[in-house]
């Protein structure tokens, strides 16, 4: 089942973030961070194991979100989880009136698979970058940025 995050899932939330940073997947949040942002967070729950996945879509910019921080438990993986978790986020940003979103990935092929194209980081404003400050790969990016049209 697929909801927006709660309170009590941040702790949750945190630690499944922190497993992937910490293997240089993705881009590890603060609790602080996630606090502030956790109306941009929906969660996965199965009734065995609780919160087991987690995506953000966070607003960027006039008419463009990102999808971030989109972890999948091991053991939880290779489910269509991930992909539900991104076509939530996404009918959330139609909601939104925003109908172009990105990402920063090292997955290209399973966004390409859910009709995200890659573009040149180049194209996306300025303002998407504040997070690469806090990035230990800054300024030697190497994520691939795609893009959806919705």
């Amino acid at each position: 089942m697929i909801r927006k995050a709660k309170l009590r899932d941040i702790p949750v939330i945190h630690s499944i973030l922190t497993n992937f940073g910490e293997k240089g997947l993705l881009l590890p949040r603060s609790l602080s961070d996630l606090y502030d942002h956790l109306r941009d967070y929906a969660v996965y729950t199965v009734e065995e194991g609780g919160v087991v996945a987690t995506c953000a879509l966070h607003i960027s910019w006039d008419n463009l979100a990102e999808i971030r921080s989109l972890a999948v438990k091991e053991g939880f993986q290779q489910r269509g989880i991930g992909a539900s978790l991104v076509e939530f986020a996404l009918k959330e940003a139609v909601c939104l009136d925003i109908h172009k979103v990105f990402t920063l990935t090292y997955q290209p092929a399973f966004f390409k698979r859910l009709g995200f194209k890659e573009v040149d980081k180049k194209v996306l404003p300025h303002k998407v970058w504040a997070d690469c400050l806090k990035c230990p790969k800054f300024p030697d990016c190497d994520e691939i940025a795609m893009i959806i049209e919705i």
